[in-house]
């Protein structure tokens, strides 16, 4: 009965997320412009599809597209991005800024378009990115009949909040899902692995270091709580930005769906800010600066962490932000005290260090003794999280993060 649960709850889940179809004609044709605008050139390059579209794992709701440009290995010592910028010309691209400059055109979609080397060999490769043609070859060819349940994987991620690998989420990769889906053969086995994960989980397709990958890696890209050794590149942990809470959650949420199957792991849920503000939470509105994706969302999670620590004493219950990923971002802070005492004791060194007591005596004026230690009280400026949280936003680090914020 269970099982039959799970399989109708998976079976809904899916036909809410997979696309009607495999292949999207606005993609292919600005594919078709771009390799044409390549031929005109005269450059020995080839344009293809990339990432979640060309291996068929996309979901209903995606519009980032990846675009991959192959340049002759004999432009290896010429400017890609440069060549590429040049190709890209009339449809006016917006340049980011990466390992190597890159591009993004909208119409429909977001097309991100990443000039490669057309590498044969790995040792060829001069940037990580040169690698991610193979990674997608990977995939078609090992995928099977896996692709849905890659997709039902990215969206228990995403609305269990565990999903993308930018700097400022640090969870669960495409590219990831893709591997270990592969490795363990579909969604539900992942999730009966991963209700059992321990940290340090290492996971090797091919079993290219035979157990040793926590010895044989890197010191360094084995500091996340899953290794994931990339199958294409066998040196590199696929899972390395992968920060401990998203390890932690996935796998908590993995023990609670195999507990309690419901649709709603399946769901993305946007936090009740009315109930929120109900219940006497900080709500501060923050506009982002304009920037890579990548780069803003860092600013604003620091900014977050900022007024989140300044919050302390108030015990906070429950923090969160939602940004809209152009310009909008709201974050919330419930705190479990409303309001702190006019007064605090702020803790002096102990009563033998006599020096230093009779320093502390001449800084403030009222002062007792307390558990062998000297003490005074001092007026607070703030007692009620709110106006803290005013004063904290004025402050030049968070100024620095945001382009503007305000105390709802």
């Amino acid at each position: 009965m269970a099982n039959s649960k799970i399989n109708t709850i998976l079976k809904e889940a899916l036909a809410e997320i997979k696309p009607e179809k495999k292949k999207i004609s606005e993609v292919d044709d600005f594919v078709g412009k771009i390799n044409s605008r390549i031929k005109k050139l005269k450059i020995a390059a080839k344009a293809v599809v990339g990432g979640s579209f060309a291996k068929d794992t996309f979901l209903k709701e995606d519009h980032d597209v990846d675009i991959f440009v192959m340049f002759s290995l004999k432009y290896r010592d010429d400017d890609l991005s440069r060549m590429l910028r040049k190709v890209l010309l009339p449809f006016k691209p917006e340049t980011l800024h990466g390992s190597r400059d890159y591009f993004r055109a909208k119409n429909r979609f977001n097309f991100e378009i990443v000039p490669v080397l057309d590498i044969k060999k790995p040792e060829q490769a001069q940037n990580v990115t040169d690698f991610s043609p193979a990674h997608v070859k990977w995939v078609k060819k090992n995928a099977g009949k896996l692709r849905d349940d890659i997709r039902l994987a990215k969206k228990f991620c995403k609305s269990n909040k565990v999903y993308g690998a930018e700097s400022y989420i640090r969870g669960f990769s495409g590219h990831v899902l893709d591997i270990i889906i592969i490795y363990y053969r579909g969604f539900l086995p992942l999730l009966r692995a991963a209700a059992k994960w321990k940290p340090k989980q290492v996971i090797d397709f091919y079993n290219v270091h035979k157990g040793r990958a926590l010895f044989e890696l890197n010191k360094s890209k084995t500091q996340s709580s899953l290794i994931v050794v990339d199958p294409v590149q066998p040196g590199r942990n696929a899972s390395a930005a992968l920060m401990d809470e998203k390890f932690s959650i996935f796998a908590e949420s993995a023990r609670k769906f195999l507990k309690n199957p419901s649709k709603d792991f399946f769901i993305e849920k946007k936090a009740d800010i009315k109930l929120l503000e109900k219940k006497g939470a900080v709500l501060v509105d923050v506009e982002s600066k304009k920037g890579k994706e990548d780069i803003v969302g860092a600013k604003l999670l620091k900014a977050f962490q900022f007024i989140r620590k300044g919050l302390d004493e108030f015990r906070i219950m429950d923090a969160g932000w939602e940004w809209d990923r152009k310009k909008n971002a709201v974050f919330w802070f419930l705190p479990g005290v409303k309001r702190l005492p006019e007064a605090v004791e702020w803790e002096g060194p102990p009563t033998t260090m006599k020096n230093r007591v009779n320093e502390f005596k001449k800084k403030y004026k009222k002062t007792f003794i307390k558990k062998g230690r000297i003490y005074a009280k001092r007026k607070r400026k703030h007692t009620k999280p709110g106006l803290l949280a005013r004063d904290l936003i004025k402050q030049q680090y968070f100024m620095d993060k945001v382009k503007k914020a305000k105390i709802r």
